[in-house]
């Protein structure tokens, strides 16, 4: 007995050292980046709000810029507010993009977006030129896009066009790298839509943390004439909305437990960044129901991409994962029921 207590302790205690190390050698990267990016030279840098978004401008850039991520790791981007060292990074920056439709929306930062002179938004961008694919929640636009990649991919040439203005000696490899993202964001959207119609119809339901696979599901989960008639909003549900908040009332569980009840779903999904509490209350209810339902092995990315490393420490990788991770999870349990 005594030995079993000492081995799980070593076990315990070599799991933390190595979550501290991890920990430790991601906060020396991004230390050294920082002082990289921060360093003068003549390349041009950019800061992004979001990896979601620095990583489009990276891979249109190339090496023609020094990109940075202002959002990083799991920090939620809805509530996200400047620290020290923000802005002298703004100030740093010759350009700075970030997502837009509100998901930056803390007043510090969206304060600092809306009248900085050399900020420019893509999802402003989107905004304009396909007004019609933007999705409104309660009356509120879902700034979430990125998750429908044949929508992000729409970005594309603005980044093409602010990076050409801003380094016009590099404008010909620029559009280049631009033609080449698009040419591989239409083959990850094709793979990615042809994955989820092969989960069977009455199976394509998602439940996620909160309400950020909006335009995933109707990119993806729904039939076409669901996305053309605006009936793809039945394919997902979340206890909570647009910006996590935690804050899970009695009808809201009702009603997702209901949900979960009409289309048999066995698996929900919780998210990187995100509590899992609301999660664990819906599947306390569910069961109290005779409803039983469990949370998928492996966590979604929506509002942060995975670390360096990870299944999903890009754009397109994420979403990839994610779609891999759904389709395995909802096949894997769809009959725990049966």
């Amino acid at each position: 007995m005594q030995f079993a207590h000492h081995f799980v302790y070593r076990l315990l205690l070599l799991a933390l050292l190595t979550f501290t190390s991890c920990k430790s050698e991601n906060n020396s990267h991004r230390e050294a980046h920082l002082r990289e990016w921060m360093r003068e030279d003549d390349t041009k840098r950019v800061l992004c709000t979001t990896a979601m978004v620095r990583d489009l401008v990276e891979r249109v850039g190339g090496g023609s810029i020094k990109t940075l991520t202002l959002i990083q790791g799991e920090h939620d981007p809805h509530s996200y507010q400047l620290v020290k060292g923000d802005d002298e990074k703004f100030l740093r920056a010759d350009a700075i993009f970030y997502s837009g439709l509100g998901l930056e929306h803390n007043p510090s930062l969206a304060h600092y977006l809306a009248t900085h002179p050399k900020a420019h938004s893509l999802g402003g961008y989107l905004f304009k030129k396909e007004q019609k694919k933007i999705i409104y929640i309660d009356g509120a636009i879902d700034p979430h896009a990125w998750m429908d990649v044949s929508l992000w991919c729409q970005t594309v040439p603005f980044v093409v066009e602010t990076l050409s203005i801003l380094v016009p000696e590099y404008k010909d490899i620029i559009k280049k790298n631009g033609e080449a993202l698009i040419s591989e964001l239409h083959h990850v959207h094709k793979c990615m839509r042809e994955k989820m119609q092969r989960i069977p119809n009455e199976k394509r339901y998602l439940v996620t943390t909160h309400d950020a696979f909006n335009y995933f599901a109707r990119a993806y989960l729904a039939e076409k004439e669901e996305a053309e008639n605006g009936s793809w909003y039945r394919r997902c549900m979340a206890p909570e909305g647009l910006a996590p908040e935690s804050q899970l009332s009695t009808t809201d569980i009702h009603r997702l437990v209901e949900y979960l009840i009409a289309h048999d779903i066995c698996c929900v999904f919780s998210e990187s960044n995100v509590s899992r509490d609301s999660i664990k209350k819906l599947l306390e209810a569910s069961s109290k129901k005779g409803h039983f339902a469990v949370m998928a092995t492996k966590p979604l990315f929506a509002d942060s991409m995975g670390s360096k490393g990870s299944q999903a420490d890009t754009y397109m990788a994420m979403m990839q994962y994610d779609a891999n991770t759904i389709s395995e999870e909802i096949m894997r349990t769809s009959c725990i029921q049966h």
